[in-house]
């Protein structure tokens, strides 16, 4: 089933519920930002448990893309969220936030909504300065020419040399996603996210060099006000991977991680079964935490 949502702003956001089943519902908040929610399919396996409900954020996909950059900031992002959940009628749900999805989730849930089952982080973190951090050493870890193409063509700002390309390509292929041959749902999203104006405004020109509007943000310290039990899920090889998950998990009073040995930030993709199977198991402990809508 298919829904536009008008928002208080005015513009649309296109939303899609698979399933009806007796479980608490299932938001997912997808990556980028602006990436789309095409990625995420897969996740729509757990719909034979419950709804999941897909939504293309402001500015992507089936969504309106309206030309003002003064839209595209993380507290308006987590306004939408709110009004998402408002005109769903999601008074009771499971939250799921996908890598920008998650720090978008994280800054929702500090703002104590009510209803809220349980959250998951999945390939995420709680800061980008962390994230920033992790990405240089991976980096520090490619072969001597494509870390040298990305950190010195980088900071000459040369984002679109072929040297710096192919390294790119050679980082995503370790850190991203490792699946030979890319999904079509995968593809999707790379191509939505081409040129994509709330990407370069929020995040920048590519997963590792964050110089957006998003570049300072940190909630760590904030993280233990967050009282709904959380999954932490990672690759092993993800750009926002272990490291950053025990951050996660040390600061969260109720937290648990799920680490997918052989994924890098698509563990979703790349290992399909074993993760929803990981999340059905979660979302079913703690669908007693409150009565279907």
């Amino acid at each position: 089933m298919e829904r536009m949502i008008t928002l208080s702003n005015g513009h649309r956001v296109w939303t899609r519920q698979l399933g009806d089943g007796p479980g608490l519902p299932l938001l997912l908040l997808h990556g980028g930002p602006g990436a789309g929610q095409d990625y995420l399919e897969p996740l729509g396996a757990l719909a034979d448990e419950r709804p999941v409900i897909f939504f293309d954020q402001l500015g992507c996909g089936r969504s309106d893309r309206p030309d003002n950059r003064a839209l595209w900031t993380i507290e308006r992002f987590a306004d939408e969220v709110a009004e998402v959940r408002a005109a769903l009628g999601l008074e009771r749900c499971h939250i799921l936030g996908q890598s920008w999805g998650g720090w978008l989730c994280i800054e929702y849930m500090l703002r104590r909504p009510p209803g809220v089952a349980s959250v998951t982080l999945a390939s995420t973190s709680c800061s980008i300065p962390q994230f920033r951090a992790e990405c240089d050493r991976l980096i520090a870890l490619l072969p001597a020419e494509h870390a040298r193409a990305l950190t010195e063509l980088g900071a000459a700002g040369r984002f679109d040399d072929p040297a710096y390309l192919a390294a790119v390509e050679v980082f995503y292929a370790r850190h991203l996603c490792r699946l030979p041959d890319w999904p079509d749902c995968m593809l999707r999203t790379i191509a939505n996210l081409d040129g994509n104006v709330v990407y370069d405004t929020i995040n920048g020109p590519n997963e590792f060099t964050v110089i957006g509007n998003l570049r300072h943000w940190d909630r760590t310290a904030d993280l233990h006000r967050i009282s709904e039990p959380v999954l932490i899920t990672c690759g092993r090889h993800d750009e926002l991977g272990p490291p950053c998950a025990a951050r996660m998990q040390a600061q969260l009073p109720d937290a648990r991680t799920a680490i997918f040995e052989e994924s890098a930030h698509a563990a979703h993709l790349e290992e399909p079964e074993a993760y929803n199977a990981c999340l059905a198991d979660f979302l079913r402990r703690y669908d007693g935490r409150g009565a279907r809508m």
